[in-house]
């Protein structure tokens, strides 16, 4: 017989279906319960239950076709996502029925990312392992919405989210800059990426994919961004004086800013890859510990020691929220100390011996014990 029973602080459904199985499902609230349990009750009498019911019959394989064909035109698709797919499909494999994985196996699985080596031999980091895991979850919750399952899996547990170290902030000195560039300097074309990653922050794909229609009036206007957010970056005048040169050179031939010629006959091609030179650059200059990407680190680290406003590195960066920018607070310490120096001589304070007129209030007379009286003058501090 169907029921609806309190249960703790929710209300649980409790009926047998078509196949003689026992189900029982809790919600928060009693009148998502009776709904829920009105339309199974009506299902089972119209002979329809099993058909809605797809969790018993739809496989991995399938949902991860109909989540390529929904998500395949995403930016980050291509070089990320497809792998994590085909790593779902080689460990659960892809006839599994969706309803047949479990909390556990999620779990299992995270752990067997952590022991598994990276293409290149490598351990994988706490986020690596952690973007893997969330687009697992982005697929099983889109597999909720279109009715492929009941429930999630990975609201059956905690959170499966490795704790990460983001306390890494790896940025070069003016020193280092100096060296950086100068060996830079040995390929015109990779000097100039450096130079300009330098002077705006952007993230090395949007550097590459850099198009002259995108600059114009003093800033650089980005369309296609990691946030999915469009933003705008003034170019100082280090910049404009880069960019000037630059489209004298190409004379108008190109829709690219940044490209690379092999020969004086060669027609000029955007810039794909810059790895090697610009490791081949660091090692030169005697540089360790150091990627493409912590030149964003550099600009961002520079312009607060300088002056500029956490509100000011947070949009010129792109990041959604201030807890990312939080990570540069530190290195604004000492140009506060040099503002608040500043004051310097705009009070003087006199001196005084006032040790034979200060005597404690006695605590009975006022609420705050410790004020001290002044009996020469009859004055509190």
């Amino acid at each position: 017989m169907a029921t609806v029973r309190k249960r703790g602080k929710s209300w649980q459904i409790d009926y047998i279906d078509p196949t003689g199985k026992r189900v029982r499902k809790n919600f928060k609230k009693k009148r998502e319960a009776e709904a829920e349990l009105a339309k199974r009750v009506s299902l089972i009498a119209e002979g329809r239950y099993l058909d809605v019911k797809k969790e018993y019959t739809t496989t991995l394989g399938e949902l991860i076709e109909k989540y390529k064909k929904n998500f395949q035109h995403q930016v980050s698709f291509g070089n990320w996502k497809r792998f994590c797919l085909e790593n779902y499909k080689d460990y659960f494999g892809e006839n599994t029925r969706l309803a047949t994985i479990r909390y556990v196996d999620l779990e299992t699985y995270r752990n067997h990312l952590r022991t598994k080596p990276t293409k290149n031999g490598k351990v994988r980091t706490h986020a690596t392992i952690n973007k893997e895991m969330s687009v697992l979850r982005h697929m099983f919750n889109k597999a909720v919405e279109w009715e492929m399952l009941d429930k999630s899996p990975f609201e059956r547990g905690k959170t499966l989210v490795v704790k990460e170290n983001n306390s890494r902030l790896r940025y070069l000195s003016e020193e280092e800059i100096e060296r950086l560039l100068t060996e830079c300097k040995k390929q015109k074309h990779l000097y100039r990426i450096v130079f300009y990653a330098l002077n705006t922050g952007m993230r090395r794909g949007e550097i590459l994919s850099l198009q002259w229609d995108q600059v114009r009036n003093g800033f650089i206007y980005l369309r296609k961004t990691k946030t999915n957010e469009p933003r705008q970056i003034p170019i100082n005048a280090d910049l404009a004086g880069m960019l000037k040169e630059i489209r004298r050179e190409q004379e108008l031939r190109t829709k690219y800013v940044f490209t690379y010629k092999a020969g004086r006959e060669s027609p000029a091609v955007s810039i794909k890859r810059i790895d090697r030179a610009f490791k081949a650059a660091l090692r030169r200059a005697g540089i360790e510990n150091f990627r493409f990407h912590d030149l964003r680190h550099t600009f961002a680290s520079h312009m607060v020691m300088r002056g500029a406003s956490l509100k000011d590195v947070q949009e010129l960066l792109g990041h959604k929220s201030m807890t990312m920018t939080l990570r540069y607070a530190h290195l604004s310490q000492e140009r506060k100390k040099k503002a608040v120096n500043l004051l310097n001589g705009l009070t003087a304070y006199v001196k005084s011996d006032m040790s034979q007129n200060v005597t404690k209030l006695n605590s009975a007379s006022s609420p705050f014990p410790q004020v001290l009286e002044i009996t020469g003058r009859g004055e509190r501090i």
